[in-house]
């Protein structure tokens, strides 16, 4: 079976940081965030056994978003020094490593992944998308699912593999109805508001009987609880906007093609000789040597 992963950079970056104490090399250069990424990716491909890689990094944001809701993402905290002084060099590494590294500015890694989902569907028997981010649920669909990775609350569910039935019984709705549930309770996450009191028992309900935001507008005199007929009917023009901002982008051409590239092994030991990653050098020459 073809199969290719699609990684999702910083989300996964961010869990490789907060897993592992501070390291740092000879010259100071901070090293736990590439031995944490460095393993995972290593253990994911093994288990999963792909004929590709890509990962997906963001560069700037979301220009399209920012203008739509200013204060979008501004909740979000700043990234540590020791892990933003990491990102280039993880950058570096993954493509000496054989995998296609693909980054923006302006496009968020989750639409940049979406663009690859449309691009890639028929070129491969399975996509799996690689990351914690619930956004990301609305790709999926037959020949694309989502990897979690083991929740820091409990580590010992270890990484699950969620499909269409997984998000519907993980959220209670079909993962395309996903952006339209998104702009109803709102994303903490990304700082996107919602409806006031719409929490996600309410949303599940009215999207399975109505199916999406447009048939919830077209019956919001018949919502139950009633206190939100009003609410929903004057807030269309709101709803429209959270949907704008929850649904992830397909139109962006790729180049290069994900996942089509080859390792660098001599740069790649080159590199992981400088951070001081002995032990990855020996591993890297039997992998890939």
């Amino acid at each position: 079976m073809k199969k290719i992963l699609l990684l999702d950079g910083f989300n996964l970056t961010f869990r490789a940081f907060y897993a592992l104490p501070e390291f740092t090399n000879k010259e100071g250069i901070p090293t736990n965030a590439l031995h944490g990424w460095l393993r995972t990716i290593w253990k994911i491909q093994d288990e999963e056994g792909p004929c590709d890689t890509a990962a997906f990094f963001d560069s700037g944001g979301s220009h399209k978003r920012e203008q739509l809701l200013e204060s979008y993402k501004e909740n979000r905290e700043e990234a540590p020094d020791a892990l933003k002084t990491q990102i280039p060099y993880i950058q570096e590494m993954t493509a000496y490593m054989g995998i296609s590294v693909h980054k923006e500015d302006g496009i968020e890694a989750d639409d940049l992944i979406a663009c690859a989902v449309e691009q890639l569907r028929d070129t491969y028997d399975e996509i799996l998308i690689v990351s914690a981010d619930k956004d990301l649920a609305q790709l999926i669909s037959p020949g694309v699912n989502q990897l979690l990775p083991p929740p820091t609350a409990k580590p010992s569910l270890g990484w699950r593999k969620l499909d269409r039935e997984g998000v519907e019984e993980k959220f209670g709705v079909t993962p395309e109805q996903i952006p339209d549930y998104l702009a109803l309770i709102g994303d903490t996450a990304d700082n996107i508001p919602g409806i006031q009191g719409v929490g996600p028992k309410t949303a599940t309900n009215w999207l399975r009987r109505y199916k999406n935001l447009d048939g919830i507008q077209d019956n919001c005199a018949r919502l139950n609880p009633k206190r939100f007929q009003t609410v929903i009917y004057q807030s269309k023009e709101l709803l429209k906007n959270y949907l704008e901002l929850t649904t992830l982008e397909t139109h962006h051409p790729l180049d290069p093609t994900p996942g089509q590239t080859s390792p660098d092994l001599n740069a790649l030991c080159e590199l992981l000789t400088k951070m001081d990653m002995n032990n990855s050098v020996t591993a890297a020459q039997k992998r890939y040597g």
